[in-house]
């Protein structure tokens, strides 16, 4: 089977032209130009760039380095040109990023080291290989990523290749030699596939022919056996399954009684139904489904004949339900109807084999016994050797069968009766007048019945089997046997203790067998030895599949362990390995690193030249795959942009690029304004702490921090917490002084200017109070012009003469609450209480005496001042005299 699948390909049919001048080949990030025969990958070009380069395998974009890979990749008219299992696209295809090099799932070989020369692919197969193998040669083979191949090197030694294999020489000893291919599967499918299916590159198990199961495990319906062969023709249904013997359980039956609405007859070519003896059509429809008129429904299913004499009679007993004309119902039988004695005319009793005539007895005929008149057809009891048959008498042949019918002869009825449940025909031997009808054996049968000891039945009991000569009859297995099949000695089962296996008798099942029920089964196939029919039941495996895990067989172990024949078991590769044949760092056959190559079986430093790298899942440098041109030889223009780092440019950004800038800029915006607010609340809270602290508002003693902590911690509100006295009595003291200042601004208002009519023009002295207060009220000039003077208020009439100007005292009245009533240990109240006049570098002599007027004691505000002061010191007064 695999020498099918794999001669063409291997036959090198289908090949690549090696490359025999300059080139360059390219791998992302890396490109190096010189001669190279490697024919792994693809060929990309592009109209108006002379330069053609090899792209070896791995993703390409478009912003893959250097300049000349880039501008090729994003070439409008640029085309790629894979090589034999690099895609299934036509040569000429044009390119469409991102661009993946990769070997399609299979395998490619090179007769040439480093994956030179005319290149072959084989794909996985859609089948199992099976046991046979087919040689090849390669200096060099590449594997698709999760493929591996299992080979057969030198003395006969299997070896899983997990990767590809830049110099066939370069592997281990144990790897050398000629090469066989054995099997080649994808390692997708978990579980694994059984030895009777193949994983394919989408990871599902494809079975061989006869075979199912996600693991292709089992046999089809229909198919038995290891192999899973079909079924005999001629069966319906056989002992089928991957343990089955195959042997037909059920044969093809044609003509069955169901396929033309029959029961008990044969379907004939028109469809219509021929019934059996006894059968009629049922009120229903269905064919030959009732007990036809003289016959009765017994306790075997069959339709016997009534009594002689008897009309009807009643199914299961075979009671008499009416009579013949000239008989009657039996007294002491009720199954029976006695025939009318014959008399004659005169009354006198006829004898046996006679009939009244008249006044006379007449002679029977010679068929009847008994007679109602002188022909055949008058019989009551026919004569000896003949019998009552559709009113007539009948003779039988040697088998008992009536002449003219299917019907056996009752020497106890008389009668020709039914031969039984589902024969169709049946016989006597030997048969006389001594004879019995349950001595009557069935020849024939309704299709779908065997015959088995005289009788039709659905299936040959045990100890029998199925003659393959008629299959109609079963026939008896030798006395070694307790059932079989095909022939007496084609055992089943086996006497005495004995044990099946394959039609023969023994003591204990072979290898590859298992015991159950008196018979060998045969292992799943996957199993040399086993402990049940499954292929997970497996207790040794056999070369194909030497791995035991679990129960199972399988053909590898994983890709970083090689299997130990002399233990059986998978054993860990050296770290230095990424695949292996064997134990130790001499046994590789991959490096598990991407700075090393394989020489000789060991994973050495790859010390790459020209720049270069090791090409991924290669296993080789670049510089290996292109020989750089020698010196002083012409190799043509380097291209230009061969190491230059590609040029990206910037695209532009789309409309959803920016709305989702602008948004991550706003939650920016509003993070960073939030947590500003909160670091301002946190330092305000901060700030009245220090405050508090500072005028010892309060003491946070540890029982106060307690109380604070556990209302953090419940979530209950502080209650505000009660001022202390000091604090009251300042708040008092602010608002009986806030209250005095407006007063006394109102009255200094008064004092400042004149009421209507008045011939005191305002003073030309700048106001006492060039600033407007905090909280009080703003007096225009218009209100305090139309407010009345002391005296207009208190005499309620207007003066006729200039208002005099009265003193401003600086300190107000002492309030009742003053800080001489605290206690020593009240702090003083900020100087903010206290009202300061404005600063000023010189003072005139008015503002100076208002400021010494401002240290006296502030007079009642029933006082009332003369208006005419003498010689008083008073400047404004003095300026007024100047002015006069």
């Amino acid at each position: 089977m695999l020498s099918s699948i794999f001669a063409a390909t291997f036959a090198f049919g289908a090949s690549v032209v090696a490359q025999s001048s300059s080139s360059v080949v390219c791998v992302a990030g890396q490109c190096l130009q010189g001669y190279s025969n490697t024919t792994l990958g693809a060929t990309l070009s592009a109209s108006g760039i002379s330069t053609e380069v090899l792209l070896l395998p791995g993703q390409y974009t478009s912003t893959t380095n250097p300049e000349l890979l880039h501008e090729l990749l994003t070439s409008s008219s640029a085309k790629l040109s894979p090589s034999t299992g690099f895609g299934s696209s036509s040569a000429g295809s044009s390119v469409s990023l991102p661009l993946n090099i990769a070997l399609q799932p299979g395998l490619a070989i090179y007769p040439q080291a480093f994956y030179s020369g005319q290149g072959s692919y084989s794909s996985l197969p859609t089948s199992p290989v099976g046991n046979t193998s087919i040689p090849f040669t390669a200096s060099s083979f590449a594997l698709s990523g999760n493929v591996w191949a299992a080979v057969s090197a030198g003395s006969n030694s299997r070896v899983i290749l997990w990767n590809s294999v830049p110099d066939v020489s370069q592997l281990p000893a144990s790897a050398s030699g000629s090469l066989s291919l054995l099997n080649l599967q994808s390692s997708t499918c978990s579980p694994a596939c059984s030895g009777n299916g193949i994983c394919s590159a989408s990871g599902t198990c494809q079975c061989s022919s006869g075979f199912t199961g996600s693991s292709c495990e089992s046999c089809s319906s229909g198919f038995f056996g290891p192999e899973c062969q079909a079924c005999p023709s001629g069966c319906t249904s056989c002992d089928d399954g991957i343990s089955g013997t195959g042997r037909c359980l059920v044969p093809v039956v044609s003509n069955l009684p169901s396929s033309c609405n029959c029961i008990n007859g044969e379907c004939g070519a028109n469809g219509q139904c021929t019934c059996i003896g006894g059968w009629t059509s049922a009120s229903n429809g269905t064919q030959c489904a009732a007990c036809a008129a003289g016959f009765f429904l017994d306790t075997s299913g069959n339709c016997e004949i009534c009594q002689l004499g008897c009309q009807q009679c009643a199914d299961g007993t075979g009671d008499c339900i009416s009579c013949a004309s000239g008989f009657t119902q039996d007294g002491n039988d009720r199954t029976k109807c006695d025939a009318l004695p014959q008399t004659t005319s005169n009354g006198t009793a006829c004898p046996d084999g006679s009939y009244g005539a008249g006044s006379t007895c007449a002679i029977c005929s010679p068929l009847c016994t008994t007679c109602t008149g002188p022909n055949s057809n008058n019989c009551v009891v026919c004569g000896p050797a003949t019998y009552k048959f559709n009113g007539s008498c009948v003779t039988t042949n040697t088998g008992g069968v009536c002449s003219g019918s299917n019907l056996i002869a009752n020497n106890n009825k008389h009668e020709c009766d039914t031969c039984g449940p589902k024969c169709t025909t049946c016989q006597i031997s030997n048969f006389n007048a001594a004879s019995t009808v349950n001595q009557a054996q069935c020849t024939g049968c309704l299709p779908g019945f065997v015959l088995s000891q005289g009788q039709c039945v659905t299936s040959c009991p045990s100890g029998t089997f199925l003659s393959p000569q008629d299959n109609l009859t079963c026939t008896a297995c030798s006395s070694s046997c307790t059932s079989c099949v095909g022939s007496a000695t084609n055992c089943l089962t086996c006497a005495n203790n004995l044990l099946a296996s394959n039609g023969q008798c023994v003591n204990s099942c072979p290898s590859n067998t298992f015991s159950s029920s008196g018979a060998c089964i045969s292992c799943h196939p996957d199993c040399a030895t086993c402990s049940g029919a499954s292929f997970s039941q497996c207790t040794s495996c056999n070369k194909a599949l030497p791995v035991l895990t679990s129960g199972r067989c399988l053909a590898t172990c994983s890709q970083n362990q090689y299997f130990d024949t002399t233990s059986s078991t998978c054993q860990s590769c050296d770290s230095s390995c990424a695949s292996c044949s064997g134990a130790g760092p001499n046994s590789c056959l991959a490096c598990s690193s991407s700075s090393q190559v394989l020489r000789g079986g060991a994973c050495t430093s790859a010390n790459c030249t020209s720049g270069t790298s090791v090409v991924p899942g290669l296993g080789a440098c670049l510089s290996e795959l292109v020989v750089s041109s020698p010196s002083g030889t012409s190799s043509g223009a380097v291209p230009s942009g061969l190491s230059t780092p590609t040029i990206i440019t910037t695209q532009r950004l789309q409309w959803w690029e920016i709305l989702l800038m602008a948004l991550g800029c706003a939650f920016i915006f509003v993070t960073f304004l939030y947590c500003w607010r909160r670091r301002a609340r946190k330092q305000r809270a901060k700030d009245t702490a220090a405050f508090a602290s500072a005028k010892a508002l309060h003491k946070q003693s540890w029982r106060w921090r307690l109380a604070r902590f556990g209302e953090k911690l419940f979530g209950h509100n502080r209650s505000p917490r009660p001022e202390s006295e000091s604090v009251a009595l300042w708040k008092l003291r602010a608002a009986e002084e806030a209250r005095h200042h407006k007063e006394m601004e109102k009255l200094i208002g008064a004092q400042e200017y004149s009421c209507t009519g008045s011939s005191r023009s305002p003073s030309p002295l700048p106001s006492l109070h060039p600033y407007k207060r905090r909280g009080s009220h703003d007096y225009s000039d218009a209100h305090r012009l139309s407010a009345g003077s002391m005296y207009s208020q208190v005499t309620g009439r207007v003066r006729s003469g200039p208002e005099p100007r009265q003193p401003v005292k600086s300190n107000p009245l002492t309030s009742r609450f003053s800080t001489t009533t605290f206690g020593s240990s009240v702090p003083k109240k900020p100087n903010v209480l206290k009202r300061q006049p404005t600063p000023s570098k010189s003072l005139s002599a008015a503002e100076q005496y208002a400021a010494s007027v401002r240290q006296s004691p502030e007079p009642r505000s029933d006082w009332i001042t003369p208006s005419n002061t003498g010689g008083s010191r008073n400047p404004f007064r003095n300026k007024q005299a100047m002015l006069s």
